[in-house]
């Protein structure tokens, strides 16, 4: 007799994390797109840099006061927890979980260091041409160049992060049948067993994207206005 599997829809994702996940991906093919055209397109690459960095400015203030399923405290499993769950998948039996799953949390923070890291070099950079980030003129043009040379390094760490992340979903879409992108899509997930996350409303997001926006907003008009003072005063 053939035992057949029943499962049911639990929501897992918010309305917050999908839209700042699908948000985030857009910026982030978005600014490779720009970055490799060049020219009159480095004008949006310098703006969705600003963009990404209020995105994971939001993203931290989600993973603290968010959502059970957007916590860190609820993702981010400690080393022996994450080594187990290799193990498991390795056998091709990895235990289903409700969020991120212990490799999926780490490489939701590996992605937002990289993409933190690359927007903060990216204010810092410089073309040597007419593309300078707000806060160039507060290091030298040596450094500036350094930076902008880690800039370019950031942009394939980030490319083999993001390809590493498609093919972690299409091995556990195809292999596993999970259905991690429809998931992200209308925030439920097919599980064996309920499960009870608490979820928070929607609307406590907005302060933490305002925050986050004003923050950016804030440092690049102080390093614009700095360079402005600077160029005025000789």
């Amino acid at each position: 007799m053939t035992v057949t599997e029943v499962k049911m829809q639990v929501k897992v994702w918010d309305v917050p994390t999908r839209l700042y996940h699908w948000a985030f991906a857009g910026v982030v093919i978005a600014q490779f797109v720009t970055a490799q055209l060049g020219g009159d397109a480095m004008f949006w690459h310098v703006r969705l840099g600003y963009a990404a960095l209020a995105l994971v400015l939001f993203r931290i203030y989600w993973g603290l006061v968010g959502s059970e399923s957007a916590r860190f405290s609820h993702f981010l499993a400690g080393p022996s927890a994450t080594l187990a769950y290799m193990r498991d998948l390795a056998r091709r039996h990895p235990p289903a979980v409700a969020s991120h799953n212990p490799m999926g949390g780490w490489a939701v923070i590996a992605l937002l260091l990289a993409v933190g890291t690359q927007a903060t070099l990216g204010l810092f950079s410089n073309d040597d041409i007419f593309i300078e980030g707000p806060l160039y003129g507060l290091i030298s043009k040596d450094l500036s160049d350094s930076l902008t040379g880690w800039h370019g390094v950031g942009a394939k760490v980030i490319v083999a992060l993001v390809g590493l992340h498609l093919l972690a979903i299409a091995v556990h879409q195809t292999v596993f049948r999970e259905q991690l992108v429809p998931a992200m899509l209308h925030g439920n997930k097919p599980l064996e067993q309920p499960v009870q996350l608490r979820f928070v409303s929607p609307w406590r997001a907005l302060p933490g994207l305002l925050l986050a926006v004003l923050a950016v907003w804030a440092l690049v008009t102080w390093g614009e206005s700095l360079a402005v003072d600077s160029y005025d005063y000789g």
